[in-house]
């Protein structure tokens, strides 16, 4: 989820006919983003830190039915002062972000690829799924992101990974990955709200995105190995971003929209917007809105190759 703010709120009301429930979409955007934790089990047995830290006075709520390693919060607004985090026991992280890693779900051993992989939180979630084994090539382009990606996987004990800085859309095809996470940069509207209830206009650079964005994920599909999985996400509602992109790819390459099981909420993707018409497969991918899971604006969609 490489949200980037735009320097204004976008309309928001745009997308009033896609988004179901619009006006508890709308009420959602005037709370507070809450704050979601993912104990780390390379470091730490989730049950036993939750004790520890309701010890202490932090109490967990569970934020996921089936993954008790992701919890809720409530009242802790600097998760990164506990000792826990020094300790890389624990990261602050998204709910609908931490879902990209068993989505993709990469076996101990794989081979994976992760295209953007900075500040690390959704590398070092592969890396736990993959029990340490195998390794990630854990790319980011800007190399003065390199340092608080490094820590990062450092402080949360990642053994398998190493960093790149291609640009994802030119990363050398010498190699095919088992698993592919194309975690896009995107406008970052599911991390924005409404200012005083009002909505601002767009910024400009919102408009350059879908390109790259197709690109890298072009690239990404090229680099899947027969048979793997690649997971396309981004944290926007804007469909040029989200089902345009998959939906372009379906037509350059012969891949295909695999099912996902998020264990949470979703609305499923849309198969229209505007003038535009997309594969009717687009229903498998998924949305998340912060009035049907509390946490950040979430696109995502699981895909592999045809046959």
């Amino acid at each position: 989820m490489r949200g980037r703010f735009m320097t204004s709120i976008p309309p928001f009301s745009r997308y009033r006919d896609i988004i179901p429930d619009f006006a508890g979409f709308l009420d959602a955007l005037h709370r507070p983003l809450p704050t979601h934790l993912r104990i780390n089990r390379l470091k730490a047995r989730p049950s036993a830190l939750a004790a520890d830290l309701a010890a202490q006075g932090v109490l967990l709520e569970p934020s996921h039915p089936k993954d008790d390693a992701l919890y809720a919060a409530p009242g802790l607004d600097h998760p990164g002062n506990l000792m826990a985090y020094y300790q890389g026991l624990l990261h602050p992280q998204a709910l609908t972000s931490c879902l990209a890693g068993p989505a993709l779900g990469p076996e101990p051993g794989a081979f994976v690829l992760d295209m953007c992989a900075s500040p690390g939180g959704k590398t070092a979630h592969l890396a736990e799924c993959m029990e340490n084994r195998g390794l990630i090539l854990a790319n980011d382009l800007h190399s003065g992101r390199h340092p608080a990606l490094a820590h990062n996987l450092s402080r949360l004990g990642v053994l398998n990974a190493v960093i790149t800085g291609y640009q994802g859309q030119q990363i050398p095809l010498r190699h095919r990955f088992e698993y592919v996470l194309a975690d896009v940069p995107c406008s970052g509207e599911g991390r924005q709200r409404l200012v005083n209830g009002r909505e601002s206009e767009r910024g400009p650079r919102a408009e350059r995105f879908p390109e790259l964005q197709r690109r890298i994920l072009m690239r990404g599909f090229d680099l899947l190995d027969r048979g793997g999985v690649l997971v396309y996400a981004t944290c926007t509602y804007n469909p040029e971003e989200n089902e345009a992109v998959v939906n372009h790819l379906l037509q350059e390459r012969d891949a295909e929209i695999l099912p996902l099981n998020s264990g949470v909420s979703f609305s499923p993707g849309i198969t229209a917007w505007g003038t535009e018409s997309y594969d009717a497969h687009m229903d498998r991918t998924a949305r998340f809105y912060p009035h049907e899971v509390d946490s950040v604006g979430f696109f995502m969609a699981r895909i592999g190759r045809s046959g």
